[in-house]
C-alpha cells in the first residue's frame, strides 16, 4: 500500500474495512481532544494480536499512547492502565477471533466491574492476520482452513453476548460509514463506563461481506445491514436484546443504561468506607499478640 498511499506504511489488503475504523477513530480522537480540551497523549490505545493491532500506530499527527500486547488479553492490560489511571482515555482496539475467542473470558468481568474504557472490535468472520481460520463468528459451515469440511459450531451472536454480560453501553457499527462510525465511537468514549462499538469491517481477502452486508438487487441479494428503527428505547435492555436476536446485523445504538458507576468510581467509594475501619500499625500487632 505504500506507493499508493504512503501515510499508511503498513500491510493490509486493498479494500480491508479496517482503513475505514482507522479514519474513523482518527475523527473521533480530533473531537475528543478539541471537546475535552485535554492533549492526545491524554489517550492510551491497547490492541491485541491481529490485523486490528496496526491501529496503536497509525493516528495522523500527534500521537496517541499504544500497547500492542498479547492475543486475547486487551482487557486486562486496559484494566492495568485504567486502575493506575483513572484519568486516561482507554481505547481498546480488537478483531473479532482475537475478542471473542481466546479473550471471551475477560467480557464478563470487565462488564460486572464496569470498567470505564471504550472498546472497539473490527469483526471480519475469520482470522485474517493468519490466512482466513475460522473464528467465533465465522458462519456455520463455512470451510476454511481450520474447517476444511465446514464449521461445525454455531457462530457467536456479539450483541447477544455483550447484552446477557451486562454492557451498559452497545453500539453495533459497519465500516462503510466511517463519519458515522466516528460519532459513534465519540458518544462511546463520553460515555461513563464500559462501551462496546463492534464494528463489521469485511476482510477482502478470506471473508468478503461487503455484498452481503451492502445487498445487490442485481443478483436478488437484499442488505444484510439494516438501521435499528428510531423507535427503539435505547434504554430499554429487553427491545435490545430483541433486536439483537432479530437476525441480520442492525446498525445503531442498541442499548445505554442510564445508570453507570464505572469502576474507578466504585473504588474510590470503598476507599472512603475503609477509612473509618483502619487500624494502626500497634493495633494491627495486637491482634497477632498470643
Amino acid at each position: 500500500m505504500t506507493k499508493r498511499n504512503p501515510d499508511y506504511d503498513f500491510k493490509w489488503c486493498p479494500g480491508c474495512g479496517d482503513f475505514a475504523v482507522v479514519r474513523s477513530i482518527e475523527l473521533a480522537l480530533a473531537d475528543w481532544v478539541n471537546t475535552k480540551n485535554r492533549p492526545i497523549e491524554d489517550t492510551v490505545m491497547v490492541a491485541g494480536i491481529g490485523c486490528s493491532g496496526n491501529l496503536v500506530h497509525l493516528q495522523e499527527g500527534p500521537q496517541p499512547f499504544g500497547i500492542h500486547g498479547i492475543h486475547g488479553r486487551t482487557l486486562p492490560i486496559a484494566l492495568g492502565i485504567k486502575s493506575g489511571r483513572p484519568d486516561l482515555n482507554v481505547v481498546v482496539v480488537a478483531g473479532d477471533g482475537d475478542f471473542l475467542s481466546i479473550g471471551g473470558e475477560h467480557i464478563a468481568p470487565a462488564a460486572k466491574r464496569n470498567l470505564d474504557v471504550t472498546c472497539i472490535v473490527m469483526d471480519n468472520g475469520v482470522y485474517g492476520l493468519t490466512k482466513g481460520q475460522a473464528s467465533p463468528t465465522t458462519e456455520f459451515g463455512m470451510v476454511t482452513p481450520t474447517t476444511p469440511y465446514g464449521k461445525l459450531d454455531d457462530p457467536v451472536n456479539p450483541l447477544l453476548l455483550y447484552l446477557s454480560y451486562g454492557v451498559k453501553y452497545v453500539v453495533s457499527a459497519i465500516s462503510t460509514q466511517p463519519r458515522v462510525l466516528a460519532r459513534q465511537i465519540s458518544e462511546a468514549m463520553d460515555y461513563p463506563g464500559f462501551a462496546m462499538v463492534h464494528v463489521q469491517s469485511p476482510c477482502t481477502t478470506y471473508n468478503d461481506t461487503y455484498e452481503a452486508l451492502k445487498g445487490n438487487p442485481a443478483k436478488g441479494i437484499d442488505p444484510g445491514a439494516w438501521d435499528v428503527p428510531e423507535s427503539h428505547d435505547p434504554s430499554n435492555l429487553a427491545s435490545a436484546l430483541d433486536i439483537a436476536q432479530q437476525g441480520g446485523i442492525p446498525i445503531g445504538l442498541l442499548y445505554r443504561a442510564h445508570e453507570s458507576i464505572p469502576m474507578h468510581d466504585r473504588l474510590t467509594e470503598a476507599r472512603e468506607r475503609t477509612k473509618a475501619h483502619q487500624r494502626t500499625v500497634d493495633e494491627m500487632l495486637d491482634t497477632l499478640a498470643i
